[in-house]
């Protein structure tokens, strides 16, 4: 199965990049199955109805949010009525929604989706995420139930996405980290066939400071004073992110390379 993943949407600059050039990314690469992380999509903060609609409607199989999950109050709401979207597991035994489920791809391959938060350097502190996936994982085992399985670690700490990275491997078929909007280095098969990338990155304009104009950032971290609110960059946007290729009687991973497509960066092409 070829499965794609995208990083944090990231504005008006990432909702438009997914308009316009998710379907030909997902055209070219022969994709069976698309994740897209999208709680930065509405002003930086958060995922309205009206913009998840946006990404569904252009090619998205899924929506994973994180710790921003209800910044836009109409997402409590919204996903209840909504299971293409998924919230963390861990986010609160409170929280409307769910934080997996598992959806069909092409001729009728079952995938599941699952998501976590990390708890190193977080705002807030959130439930254990190694108990968290580990229950998911073991409900829904590679080559029986599911075919392949996507895990989204939501976190600050590299430490914590690669040692949830080796805690999942040979378990899931991929496992990438969000959050931090920036694309690492370091995409590759651990050693019981797991895909893995520490960060996606974002899908955004990268002329900024992870996705918002520079201009407040850079007065803040020079004056060390509050001016004016973030709002987020607006220029030319890249989509980044993973594809992997997983074998359907394992659901292993056989390949995973980075996405880089449009905007500013590098392309890196499969």
């Amino acid at each position: 199965m070829r499965i794609l993943y995208l990083g944090d949407v990231m504005g008006r600059a990432g909702r438009r990049a997914i308009s316009e050039g998710l379907g030909p990314l997902k055209a070219r690469l022969g994709v069976d199955f698309t994740v897209v992380n999208g709680e930065n999509a509405s002003g930086g903060m958060g995922l309205t109805g009206a913009h998840a609609r946006l990404i569904l409607e252009s090619g998205a199989d899924c929506i994973t949010l994180g710790d921003h999950a209800f910044d836009q109050k109409d997402m409590l709401s919204f996903i209840e009525s909504e299971p293409r979207i998924i919230r963390p597991l861990n986010f609160s035994k409170a929280a409307p929604g769910r934080g997996a489920r598992v959806y069909e791809a092409t001729r009728g391959r079952k995938v599941l989706v699952a998501q976590v938060l990390g708890q190193v350097f977080m705002k807030r502190p959130f439930d254990d995420p190694f108990s968290a996936i580990d229950t998911v994982l073991k409900a829904h085992p590679l080559g029986g139930l599911v075919q392949a399985s996507v895990v989204d670690i939501h976190a600050e700490a590299t430490s914590e996405k690669m040692a949830v990275g080796h805690f999942c491997d040979g378990r899931a078929s991929l496992v990438v980290g969000t959050h931090t909007h920036v694309p690492t280095a370091d995409t590759m098969i651990l050693n019981r066939g797991t895909a893995y990338q520490s960060d996606a990155g974002m899908c955004g304009d990268y002329d900024s400071v992870i996705g918002m104009d520079k201009a407040e950032p850079l007065s803040r971290f020079v004056t060390g004073m509050t001016k004016a609110r973030f709002t987020p960059a607006d220029g030319p946007a890249t989509l980044c992110g993973v594809f992997v290729e997983t074998d359907d009687a394992t659901g292993l991973a056989r390949r995973v390379v980075p996405v880089r497509a449009g905007g500013t960066l590098s392309p890196s092409s499969p």
